[in-house]
């Protein structure tokens, strides 16, 4: 019989190791799996390589595990953020590695990952600093710049519910990267806030596909 529920966040978290590229869901708080994120602190994986939207709000989630000294790069959109003080603190101290990567082209990285694709050429960023040292190509008369799929070894997703073959649906924008994510990992963790029953959740209301999620715990939100 499949089951992907776990009881524990030590239960969930196993196998992390040192070194691991974490995917995170989240546009800002929404959608962020934050109990998960804390609960890495204890957990004692460290030199971390964090993909996320942005680089944390506050001293909670996100931000806790970089103050903890747990991450030691970051690759996300958006660094500076209202309350992204740890990140910046960090970065100013030489302390945590920063790759800035336009939001959709983030994004359609992960997907490439996930859907066994070897690279794509885009717009965005061509003729940028951001963009400088990378393979280009003028298509269509237009200068395009050759980006790379971004795997992960883990994916923490948080979704609105789950059932336990870990088919995973979403609260509306909750929803942004965590699909995504979840099919560009190697183990994928879902913290949901319901569990449902097999058939609960009706097919044409699956957003993630149980064969993308390796483990989902219920979790009650604190914040």
């Amino acid at each position: 019989m499949i089951d992907k529920r776990v009881d524990t966040i030590d239960a969930a978290l196993s196998g992390i190791e040192d070194g691991s590229t974490i995917l995170v869901s989240g546009f800002g708080n929404a959608g962020s799996p934050i109990r998960l994120l804390e609960a890495l602190i204890d957990q004692g994986a460290a030199n971390l390589t964090i993909v996320s939207n942005n680089a944390g709000e506050g001293e909670f989630g996100l931000a806790a595990l970089m103050k903890a000294g747990r991450v030691t790069k970051v690759i996300c959109s958006y660094p500076r953020s209202a309350g992204s003080i740890i990140f910046e603190e960090l970065y100013d101290q030489g302390k945590i590695e920063l790759e800035v990567v336009p939001q959709g082209t983030l994004s359609e990285r992960m997907r490439a990952a996930g859907a066994g694709i070897g690279g794509f050429f885009t717009p965005t960023s061509a003729g940028t600093l951001l963009g400088a040292n990378k393979e280009t190509r003028e298509i269509e008369g237009k200068l395009h710049v050759l980006e790379t799929p971004l795997k992960g070894d883990v994916a923490l997703v948080k979704a609105d519910a789950g059932d336990r073959w870990g088919n995973l649906t979403y609260n509306k924008s909750a929803r942004n990267f965590g699909p995504t994510m979840a099919m560009a990992a190697k183990l994928t963790i879902a913290e949901v806030k319901t569990i449902k029953e097999l058939g609960e959740i009706s097919p044409e209301h699956v957003v993630t596909p149980g064969i993308f999620v390796d483990r989902v715990i219920k979790l009650r939100e604190e914040r």
